[in-house]
């Protein structure tokens, strides 16, 4: 019997050093993506495949993370008397049940298996996702929404797949294939930023997971992988033949919101996706291109 999906895990603990002096004082998942924060993209999208209970994985200074999705007693108490109805309406997204949204900390940084592994208390026995805020995609359908319809098909684990230049491989988890129907592909094995002559292939995970908390016991044993890092990719890799793995290739755009220029890409992108936007978005882009 597959287990329903309603937990999820968002590593934020990193110190967002790629968008100083930015982030010196500020969270790097709270910069804003045109008027949105990149984790409240990720809650949101998370919230559509039917998310219900979240852990946030922290590190010191990380306090406004869990203050969005807080009630602000006074703000809305003045937004409501001056009659800012879509001031109120902005903030819908921000709202979170009571108990929703827990935290651990990561008091080292030894990478995202050692993150996901600070978070096992949570995790307990259940399926769980994985969101990186840093990585935001454009989709008509959630990217999360689509990989738990696939889990709900092929049970166990199940990744984000894009296709990258094989140059780029040093760069991601790469898999290793098997049975591919040009959306699902069957995972036979995952190589953490292999060497372009040492991939397997030129599919990468991208910042979206489904798993199942057996992964927890790999982790546990603090292996190190690339980087000197407890890496969540080898953690996975244990699982292949024990449990159904599959890769699936989403519909949808990923921007990479921790490098420079795909942060400003995704705002350009977003913005040309709202109707109340577009237009002088456009109009100005003509101005520079």
């Amino acid at each position: 019997m597959i287990k329903q999906l309603r937990k999820a895990v968002l590593p934020v603990a990193g110190l967002g050093t790629r968008f100083l002096p930015a982030t010196k004082a500020t969270a790097k998942e709270m910069l804003p993506v045109v008027d949105k924060p990149l984790i409240q993209y990720a809650v949101e999208e998370a919230r559509a495949a039917g998310i219900e209970q979240f852990c946030m994985v922290t590190g010191r200074g990380k306090t406004a993370l869990v203050e969005h999705f807080d009630v602000a007693y006074e703000l809305e108490s003045t937004l409501r008397e001056r009659g800012k109805t879509e001031a109120m309406a902005a903030l819908e997204g921000t709202q979170s049940e009571p108990g929703s949204i827990t935290t651990v900390r990561q008091q080292v940084p030894l990478g995202l298996g050692h993150a996901i592994w600070c978070a096992r208390a949570f995790i307990g026995d259940d399926p769980f996702a994985v969101l990186l805020p840093d990585d935001l995609v454009l989709a008509d359908k959630p990217c999360l929404q689509q990989l738990a319809e696939a889990y709900y098909e092929t049970g166990g684990n199940i990744v984000a797949i894009t296709e990258v230049p094989r140059e780029q491989t040093n760069r991601y988890g790469i898999l290793k294939v098997g049975r591919d129907d040009g959306r699902l592909v069957e995972v036979t094995g995952l190589v953490e930023k292999p060497a372009p002559k040492d991939a397997p292939s030129n599919l990468s995970i991208i910042g979206r997971y489904v798993l199942m908390p057996e992964v927890i016991k790999y982790l546990a044993l603090m292996e190190r992988g690339a980087g000197n890092e407890v890496q969540l990719t080898d953690g996975m890799a244990r699982l292949i033949g024990e449990q159904p793995f599959h890769g699936l290739r989403f519909e949808g755009r990923r921007f990479d919101c921790g490098d420079k220029v795909g942060f400003l890409e995704a705002q350009i992108a977003f913005a040309l996706k709202r109707p109340d936007l577009a237009d002088a978005v456009y109009a100005f882009l003509k101005t520079y291109v």
